[in-house]
């Protein structure tokens, strides 16, 4: 990150290994991944707006990903996307049939038909904000393996995610020049931020979903070097570390029995970051806990307009970890069950049934003076005007970065150690 561009940079990589049972695995030969966008034209999906329907179903989609990653790692910092995770297993939904696509369908959007999730997602990720001083660019690629006899795609599986999704499809030998071909369109997908997704191809993988989605802003105040001091953060197992704490006055507060929260914008209040930070003796792992999406979200959109004067600190950290056991707690098992799964819309394979494997998600996050994250947190109102408030995060908090149109977490996140 150029620190003299006086922005911050969120990088994320959802990658959704499609693969299916095999014992052996045939030769291959080594060809250049074949870009068959050239077969598909994309067609024109003008989308569906954002209503209070999809807006519900992403926010408890958002919630529930979050609470169930964070449940897995205890004692770690944790970044997902809510929005880049939505993507390819909708990508990859538009192939399945039968009851691994109910459940899908059910995973993603409630009550939201499939159809019409692709509409919403197209129209929602077509219409966010990317100017020059807040950026968010979405790439979105399906690879799957030239054997014939491994896979055989169907076209309109690839013509439905490249009208809604953007989607560019390769067809290429699955070995090392492969992993190379896909490394590389990562870096670039991602500003060179995460440089590599993968590092060798199992014999079992026929089928790669990859969805790249960064984020880059600065702030639309950004702190002054007399505004950033040294100060000690206490991290989840209790040691105290001194990091640089930037301190801002903000006008947006919200608070609840257990925490207390503000939100900061970024330039033309295109994104805004949203911090909580639970009282003291409330354990951070018992507070996302609770969080329930509707109380989080009217928490957000009621802020009230209090001074508060906050002090974060700064950080930068990268995590990888699979989603595949959260989204399986989250009600979609089949999808990953070798023998259960149906993706009989996608393709077929005379070797084994093709099923999700595994759901890889990298990130990369830094946050400075001049652009940070959003936060978020189960809250209503403050108190009166007049009386500033004192937030530090100076002990581990839960942060996200907001669409300011609609409210919806494009990261959520939480720091238990710097």
């Amino acid at each position: 990150m150029n620190k003299k561009n006086n922005k911050v940079l969120v990088a994320l990589l959802v990658f959704l290994v499609l693969s299916f049972g095999l014992t052996g695995c045939s030769n291959v030969k080594a060809v250049k991944a074949n870009n068959l966008m050239e077969d598909i034209e994309p067609g024109k999906a003008v989308g569906k707006i954002a209503d209070d329907t999809f807006v519900n179903s992403q926010m408890n989609f958002a919630v529930e990903l979050f609470k169930s990653s964070v449940a897995e790692r205890n004692n770690e910092n944790v970044l997902v996307s809510p929005l880049s995770a939505q993507l390819v297993v909708a990508m990859a939904a538009n192939g399945s049939d039968g009851e691994t696509r109910e459940e899908l369908q059910s995973l993603l959007g409630g009550k939201i038909s499939l159809e019409d999730l692709n509409e919403y997602l197209t129209w929602y990720a077509d219409n966010l904000p990317s100017e020059e001083k807040y950026k968010l660019d979405i790439a979105n690629s399906i690879w799957f393996n030239d054997d014939s006899d491994k896979i055989s795609v169907e076209q309109d599986f690839l013509q439905l995610n490249a009208d809604y999704y953007n989607a560019h499809a390769y067809k290429a030998a699955f070995n090392e020049k492969l992993v190379k071909d896909i490394n590389v369109w990562v870096k670039d997908s991602t500003g060179g931020t995460v440089e590599k997704i993968i590092d060798t191809i199992d014999s079992e993988t026929v089928m790669y979903l990859i969805n790249a989605l960064t984020f880059e802003a600065e702030w639309e105040k950004e702190y002054e070097k007399e505004d950033v001091s040294d100060g000690d953060f206490t991290s989840i197992n209790g040691e105290v570390s001194t990091v640089k704490m930037m301190q801002s006055s903000e006008h947006s507060y919200f608070e609840d029995d257990n925490a207390v929260g503000f939100i900061k914008s970024y330039k033309d209040e295109k994104y805004r970051f949203a911090a909580i930070l639970p009282n003291e003796g409330v354990n951070i792992y018992d507070y996302i806990e609770g969080l329930e999406s509707e109380k989080l979200y009217d928490a957000i959109v009621n802020s009230s307009s209090d001074t508060v004067v906050a002090e974060l600190p700064k950080f930068k950290y990268d995590t990888s970890m699979s989603l595949v056991t959260a989204l399986k707690n989250m009600g979609a098992e089949r999808a990953f069950d070798a023998k259960k799964a149906d993706f009989s819309k996608l393709g077929t394979s005379s070797l084994g049934n093709i099923y999700i494997s595994d759901v890889l998600q990298k990130c990369y996050i830094s946050v400075d003076e001049t652009g940070t994250k959003a936060s978020a947190a189960t809250m209503a109102g403050g108190a009166g005007a007049g009386v500033p408030k004192y937030i530090t995060l100076n002990r581990p908090f839960v942060y996200m970065i907001l669409d300011g149109r609609y409210n919806l977490p494009v990261f959520i996140g939480v720091v238990t150690n710097l």
